[in-house]
């Protein structure tokens, strides 16, 4: 199957969200899954639609949200028999949240458990909590932002390894001292 344009255009290197249209198309899993698989090469409805095994008017309706949010574009466009074939991707290669909403994070976290579920090979998942300055909580976030970014790549043949990073400070009741690490 040939699911990909010949040369598509590539994408910004960095978008900022922030608009209520951005974070309610945030707001879905499938969405979500879409800007997964859509950050790396552009795609049709019926490759995304194999790909995260989904019905292709579902695909399409939740493209349509991302395209209207500006998270996703049309990158290319191909004839075919019976109409235009249209390859969608994302809009750029990072998208920053500065500020979270819960209903963007909680989909977000359901379409990394979606993936996880689904995923052939053994998965690291870790969670801990470690008691940092302002500065060294800052150094964590820019070192692991770095090792991110600096992945290199193998060839396309390879398989598709997803990352989530995340540092936030752990809220506190008022009058309640966490003494447990």
């Amino acid at each position: 199957m040939h699911d990909q344009p010949p040369s598509p255009k590539p994408p910004q290197d960095l978008q900022q969200i922030g608009s209520p249209e951005q974070f309610a198309a945030l707001a879905h899993p499938l969405r979500q899954r879409l800007l997964f698989v859509l950050g790396h090469r552009p795609a049709t409805i019926s490759g995304l639609a194999v790909q995260l095994d989904a019905k292709k008017g579902n695909v399409a309706h939740h493209l349509k949200v991302l395209r209207e949010a500006g998270l996703v574009h049309i990158a290319e466009t191909r004839q075919v028999r019976g109409g235009t074939e249209h390859y969608y991707q994302r809009t750029a290669r990072r998208m920053v949240v500065d500020e979270p909403r819960a209903d963007g994070t909680a989909a977000m976290f359901a379409a990394v458990a979606q993936e996880l579920e689904r995923s052939p090979s053994e998965t690291c998942l870790t969670l801990r909590h470690l008691r940092l300055s302002p500065a060294k909580a800052q150094e964590l976030a820019e070192t692991l932002a770095r090792l991110v970014d600096e992945a290199e790549e193998d060839e396309e043949e390879q398989p598709m390894h997803g990352v989530l990073v995340t540092l936030y400070q752990q809220a506190t009741e008022p009058g309640i001292t966490d003494r447990s690490s």
